[in-house]
């Protein structure tokens, strides 16, 4: 089981990434954007976004760490079960819901940098 705290350690290795709120929950941000949140406990789950076509896969692979709500239809965006996912999963969604919020300065910096294993 993964928790908030592994998956706000995994974000902060990437540049700028801020610990914020959103929606009176936890959430992550960078440049002042959100690109993670911790829904309230009664939802339930990690949204972290995503492109449209990388959503679809995770759901039509039927791995039950992934799902969505009818809130989230049309929208880039995956639910994830941090009791279920797999933590090299995990750090590859964190790191592309980032590049997808990130200014193009510090997606450069990061794919300039040597490779990092965690």
């Amino acid at each position: 089981m993964h928790t908030w705290e592994e998956v706000v350690d995994i974000a902060q290795r990437l540049p700028e990434v801020e610990v914020s709120t959103s929606y009176n929950t936890p959430a992550l941000k960078v440049g002042g954007k959100g690109f993670a949140r911790l829904r309230s406990e009664a939802e339930g789950g990690l949204m972290l976004l995503c492109a449209l076509e990388e959503k679809e896969a995770l759901l039509a692979s039927g791995d039950p760490a992934f799902y969505t709500t009818p809130h989230y239809d049309g929208y880039g965006a995956i639910l994830v079960d941090l009791e279920r996912v797999d933590r090299q999963q995990l750090i590859e969604l964190v790191g592309e819901a980032w590049r997808i919020r990130s200014p193009a300065r510090l997606r450069k910096r990061v794919d300039g940098a040597a490779p990092r294993t965690n």
